[in-house]
């Protein structure tokens, strides 16, 4: 896509010649690099609460964010207005911030390589939103009928449109269009006078409405989120000690998106403060962990066709066989180290400078079958799904809470378990994989990643595994 053909383009009159002054307005007082991230956002949103709907929202937002690097120092000047003055007054503020020794301005901007690994002919957006309503609907009527003893249901649904131009000092173009949807199913059962127990669904991608249907449908969402429920009514109190552990395949991800992903980012391992810190080539999982991260996946939540710096995503090999093989590292962290980006640079908007995340994070298969791997645990705790959790990035330390969880007793998963709480180090408790399974399973399309008050889409997978030895916080 060229200039002169895209949104930004059309709507807002920008020629390459106008971003190559803005940039030349950044790198004024010096400076090692520059670019320009413009954005328009268009939303969508409806919430469902007690059988009614009880909000439905669209926006739109706009604007356009200026960063200059000058060694370990960044300017960064945002505007959400994009007359030409207002984005050279940004361009100015983020030059006296990092201001520098000069640098060369190549001349001219390529366009990147262009891709497309989210192909939507018809963007949600583009539908009635009476349409979309009926999502919610459905979603709640369906999760009312599974069972007498769901008393309370609410549903979600939110789409977005991200238009991006990214042009840098280095001489790239990029233009993208990002679409996203995601549907969530959120219920409460209760037996008698007991305790209200709660089971969460659902899910989504950078797709459009026609995902919702089969096995991504509102009423499979909200018959899973049911399920959860109920089966928590009859469950037992989490035991407590140290036991061998098995994780489900898919959303349990998350664990290793937290406890060991974020310590992978390059930023805190140039500052010395993640437990990988100069540990390249070093053993640091069981030879049976090889963890990626691959913003490459068609329509997956956490894909990119480039990055928020304007870099092509890829897929990295982060942890081979056990062996610490690379770091996520966006441009900043590029330079300092002499590397090279991993196309992992991140924002959540043009209000934000970027930084390494991760995309869609996940364990590779293994060979063993799943049936197999929960024959050979005795005594031990299965978990299926996750709720919160923390994660000390210095030190690995971490506690996850799961909100669906068995006992594995004699090789068979028997009475579902409450409370279970996984406390442990991210890098040590990789070095008990000890099993892992043939089913890699990646998230249904609901992850959300914070870092330093930012929040990007992301996704996380996992394959059935086995870790041997594993702090469970329980009440028992």
């Amino acid at each position: 896509m060229t200039l002169s053909s895209s949104l930004f383009g059309e709507k807002f009159g920008l020629t390459e010649r106008d971003l190559e002054s803005f940039l030349a307005e950044a790198l004024s007082k010096g400076g090692d690099y520059a670019d320009l991230y413009f954005e328009y956002l268009a939303t969508s949103s409806i919430s469902l609460d007690e059988s009614i709907i009880k909000s439905a929202t669209q926006g739109v937002t706009l604007g356009v964010g200026v960063r200059v690097l000058s060694g370990e120092r960044t300017g960064y000047a945002y505007s959400d207005d994009l007359s030409p003055d207002k984005i050279r007054k940004a361009a100015r503020t983020a030059a006296c911030i990092a201001s520098g020794p000069a640098t060369q301005l190549t001349a001219g901007l390529q366009p990147s390589e262009k891709r497309d690994l989210y192909s939507v002919p018809v963007l949600a957006s583009d539908t009635p939103l009476a349409g979309r309503a009926q999502l919610v609907k459905r979603a709640d009527a369906a999760a009312r009928a599974h069972d007498s003893r769901i008393f309370q249901v609410q549903a979600a649904y939110a789409d977005s449109v991200r238009h991006v131009l990214v042009a840098t000092s280095d001489g790239r173009l990029s233009v993208d269009r990002q679409p996203m949807a995601r549907l969530n199913v959120s219920v409460l059962a209760r037996e008698g006078d007991g305790v209200p127990q709660r089971g969460y669904a659902g899910g989504g991608g950078r797709i459009g409405l026609d995902f919702f249907a089969n096995e991504n449908s509102p009423e499979a969402f909200a018959a899973d989120a049911a399920r959860q429920a109920i089966v928590q009514l009859h469950a037992v109190d989490a035991p407590a000690g140290e036991m061998t552990v098995v994780f489900g395949p898919g959303w349990p991800g998350i664990l290793l998106h937290e406890a060991v992903g974020h310590g992978l980012e390059a930023d805190f391992n140039r500052k010395g403060v993640s437990a990988f810190s100069g540990r390249l080539g070093q053993q640091v999982a069981s030879p049976l962990c090889t963890v990626v991260d691959d913003g490459t996946i068609a329509s997956r939540r956490g894909s990119l066709n480039v990055d928020d710096e304007g870099e092509t995503t890829q897929q990295n090999v982060l942890i081979e066989n056990g062996i610490l093989r690379g770091y996520l590292t966006d441009k900043l962290s590029a330079r300092l180290t002499q590397s090279k980006s991993t196309g992992s640079g991140r924002r959540e908007s043009y209000q934000h400078y970027p930084m390494p995340r991760m995309t869609n994070t996940f364990m590779l298969a293994g060979e063993s079958d799943p049936e197999e791997i929960l024959k050979s645990v005795k005594n031990g705790l299965y978990c299926a799904n996750f709720g919160g959790g923390q994660v000390d990035i210095t030190s690995g330390n971490f506690v996850f809470s799961a909100s669906e969880s068995f006992l594995i007793e004699d090789g068979r998963l028997t009475a579902p378990v409450r409370g279970a709480t996984l406390i442990g180090n991210g890098p040590e408790a990789l070095k008990f994989v000890s099993m892992t399974g043939n089913d890699l399973k990646l998230d249904q399309g609901i992850g959300v990643c914070g870092k330093e008050g930012q929040s990007v889409p992301v996704g996380v997978g996992i394959p059935t595994i086995k870790i041997d030895k594993m702090t469970v916080g329980g009440t028992r």
